[in-house]
């Protein structure tokens, strides 16, 4: 049997074909086309090459590009730095929050602050034996040199004063007073169940509730870093987040709590984290 001679490949390629469609039924010519390899090969690359160029351009400038594994744009890009922002303000506020929550029960039970017994640990005693108190002659002529021309000086010094004035939450008679060595670090006033108990002055109310030890306890803070709290009352007139004038009423005074022995009204302030003695700065009587 002879082997068929190869033709050469410009030949095979321009070598002509027809693609005929036939209905099967009647086997009547339908679609007729003249092809050749050449054409066939020419037709798919054309549709190769017109896929990929649509792929790109829909990868490049339409948004499903999002969804390709491994690739971010820029829209989402600015959308994570702005999350990570906003989760860091988050955690900053939460942890001020928590701060001052820790604050708030640290008063409500009573407790010393961490830099409250710091303050302590460095506080010295100087013995007043070895203090030299002599006079210098030149600071007393300066003095006196002073005080006359004050004398004649009829402009008062224009220095900011600021004065922030307590109010007394009730008038009774004080029963027991600010101890910090036994932990009692509020004062006790004794008076007649349902007196009105009214705020020391402007501030916000954190806190009216109930608890078993000490009743109905309402804490209002204020300026300068000062908070007050009202212990043992029979009831109360506010809620909490409540804005309150000095002098308000807040609550009616009682005989509620496990720790009471009596009417009365027991009352702390508290400054920064510590508590200070009441009756320094306010008069119950």
């Amino acid at each position: 049997m002879e082997e068929k001679e190869k033709k050469p490949l410009k030949e095979r390629l321009l070598s002509k074909y027809r693609l005929v469609v036939l209905n099967e039924e009647t086997y009547e010519e339908r679609i007729s086309y003249k092809l050749n390899k050449l054409n066939i090969f020419l037709l798919s690359a054309f549709i190769a090459l017109f896929i990929i160029i649509t792929t790109i351009c829909l990868i490049a400038f339409t948004s499903i590009k999002e969804y390709i594994p491994g690739y971010d744009s820029t829209v989402l890009r600015s959308t994570a730095v702005q999350n990570i922002e906003t989760l860091d303000s988050l955690a900053f506020i939460i942890e001020k929050n928590q701060e001052f929550i820790n604050s708030i029960g640290s008063v409500i039970l009573g407790e010393t602050t961490e830099n409250q017994r710091n303050n302590e640990a460095v506080v010295a005693r100087v013995d007043i034996s070895e203090l030299d108190f002599k006079t210098n002659i030149n600071d007393s002529i300066l003095r006196k040199i002073v005080e006359k021309e004050d004398r004649f000086n009829a402009l008062e010094t224009v220095s900011p004063k600021i004065k922030f004035v307590l109010f007394s939450p009730i008038s009774g008679k004080v029963t027991s007073g600010f101890d910090f060595g036994i932990k009692h670090f509020g004062t006790d006033v004794a008076v007649p169940t349902n007196t009105p108990v009214k705020s020391v002055s402007d501030g916000v109310v954190v806190f009216a509730e109930w608890t078993i030890e000490t009743g109905y306890v309402i804490i209002v803070e204020h300026s300068f870093n000062l908070i007050s709290i009202y212990k043992h009352n029979a009831s109360g007139l506010i809620t909490q987040g409540e804005l309150v004038k000095a002098g308000q009423v807040l609550a009616l005074s009682g005989n509620t709590g496990e720790l009471t022995t009596g009417p009365h009204l027991h009352f702390e302030l508290w400054n920064e984290g510590n508590p200070i003695n009441p009756e320094d700065y306010i008069s119950f009587e």
